[in-house]
């Protein structure tokens, strides 16, 4: 995801100043693509840019970027503004604010509700919360990277709302595999079900992105199921501090969660297909 939205600004002409990434090859790769430098250290990325996005894996990926000790991209940061584009617990978004002032800088949530293919053009879906003043000077890039943008609160609130966005995506994707998969064992057409599921009820935006691909097998990772048992799990952690029991997230958490187990993780999340069509690994 970083990478496209890096390829995009510097597409439409924005300057992409540095690079840095966990694989130094795939840093080193995409800032000759952009003319950037590939830095090694945190330190190096925040000396060398005014806004700073971050695209990372988990909550222990954002911490370890925001180290208030040894390398990180708080060393010398006043003034920097540090937008934040990962799925994470709310309760990180807040917690790495709080360093971030402490540095002198700001942050900026900017939670997305798309794939690589709307990184790369430019057509992202962004949830912002933090600072009503840090939104409002760098919501020209972010219009840049968006086809819709919407500012919905304080810092930790992008997260929640995003939380839910996938907790119900997921429960759909699932939802979807089963049908399909119990369509297949009872020995129905497939794409005529596709056809009356878009008709009824039954449909929804995962039929229209993963319904081909669960029948097909076409399991080419736009958004993983690694990804999905994590978000499914931030939905679920969310329920349980807030009293409420959500059933089905934590059924879909357990599916993500098997394939994971299973070696499957690395799929996209059309691939819980696997777990319920007759005849597959699951």
């Amino acid at each position: 995801m970083g990478s496209n939205m890096a390829r995009h600004l510097r597409e439409i002409g924005q300057v992409v100043t540095a690079v840095y990434d966990v694989n130094e090859a795939a840093a080193d790769a995409l800032a000759a693509e952009l003319g950037a430098t590939a830095y090694s250290r945190l330190a190096e990325v925040t000396a060398n840019a005014d806004i700073i996005f971050t695209v990372v894996t988990d909550d222990a990926a954002q911490r370890s970027v925001f180290l208030e000790t040894g390398d990180s991209l708080l060393v010398d940061a006043k003034g920097k503004i540090f937008i934040n584009c990962a799925t994470l617990s709310p309760g990180v978004h807040v917690e790495i604010e709080q360093r971030a002032v402490r540095a002198g800088a700001h942050t900026l949530e900017a939670c997305m509700a798309s794939s690589i293919p709307q990184a790369r053009s430019g057509s992202l879906f962004l949830m912002c919360a933090g600072d009503e003043k840090t939104f409002a000077t760098v919501r020209p890039v972010l219009e840049k990277l968006s086809s819709a943008l919407r500012y919905v609160g304080q810092t930790g609130r992008a997260a929640q709302v995003k939380a839910l966005v996938n907790m119900v995506m997921n429960i759909n994707t699932a939802g979807l595999a089963e049908g399909l998969g119990l369509a297949k064992a009872l020995g129905l057409d497939l794409p005529m079900v596709r056809e009356i599921f878009g008709l009824t009820g039954a449909n929804s935006q995962v039929l229209k992105t993963d319904g081909e691909d669960m029948e097909t097998r076409s399991h080419d990772c736009f958004f993983s199921a690694a990804h999905a048992a994590k978000d499914s799990t931030i939905a679920w952690a969310l329920g349980a501090q807030n009293h409420l029991a959500l059933p089905l997230a934590a059924a879909t958490k357990l599916q993500y969660d098997r394939m994971v187990a299973l070696g499957l993780g690395e799929l996209d999340k059309s691939g819980i297909a696997e777990l319920t069509f007759p005849g597959r690994s699951g």
